[in-house]
């Protein structure tokens, strides 16, 4: 059985992707939590993963880093991890490699803290032109392909590496049009995704640098996180 490797679930968007992506796509594993330790993250982690980050998967010994590589490596393993059809699937591809590469402005101003609700006071033009890609690149993949997912009926790869924008978009409180919002709400709205967001709210760490970047995206109007003593 696969064993993944991930960090906070209030925090780790990187380890969301894979993770979600073997429960929606109901593919057995182990998981393992090994919370950030602020600046010994890398030397932490070096023990499970040659990059010293999350996500990270084994499997019969072989170790698979980047949350890209293990969803590359699942795909040769499992049928269904990227769309059957030649045109979904390419699109997917790009789409997900667009997500994994770029919207660094986003991740910066909004990263991700699933158990608060933050005001942004100025979203500015740099993150709106982010948000927009994002609108555009949802509504283009359900209108091209039938939805309810990105590329089709299926919850696929590229789902998965969207799914901690929705939570983004939730707590942030970011305006979407069209159907990118139901999109988002229907990312909400998934089984594993909801188990994540209650485990990400009853856990006792809190990170400094974390919690330091959601004081700076804005106000927050409330923190859903169990209480820590």
């Amino acid at each position: 059985m696969y064993t993944l490797f991930i960090a906070n679930k209030n925090y780790s968007s990187w380890s969301l992707r894979p993770w979600v992506l073997l429960r929606e796509r109901q593919i057995g594993f182990r998981e393992q939590l090994v919370p950030f330790a602020g600046s010994s993250n890398r030397e932490l982690f070096r023990g499970f993963s040659p990059s010293g980050k999350v996500p990270c998967l084994v499997d019969a010994g072989r170790t698979v880093w980047d949350s890209l590589g293990i969803v590359e490596y699942l795909a040769e393993r499992h049928a269904g991890v990227w769309p059957a059809d030649p045109a979904s699937r390419s699109w997917a591809r790009c789409a997900a490699a667009e997500m994994h590469s770029g919207f660094a402005v986003l991740r910066e101003r909004c990263p991700m803290n699933c158990g608060l609700r933050v005001r942004v006071e100025e979203l500015g033009p740099e993150l709106r032109q982010d948000i927009a890609r994002i609108e555009e690149l949802w509504n283009e993949g359900i209108g091209r392909f039938g939805g309810p997912y990105l590329a089709g009926a299926s919850f696929t790869a590229v789902d998965a590496f969207f799914a901690p924008v929705a939570f983004r978009v939730q707590t942030y409180g970011l305006a979407l049009a069209g159907a990118a919002a139901e999109y988002a709400r229907r990312l909400l709205a998934l089984g594993a995704m909801g188990q994540w967001y209650e485990e990400a709210l009853r856990e006792p760490w809190r990170e400094p640098a974390h919690e330091a970047e959601a004081r700076r995206a804005g106000t927050w109007l409330e923190d859903r996180r169990q209480r820590t003593s």
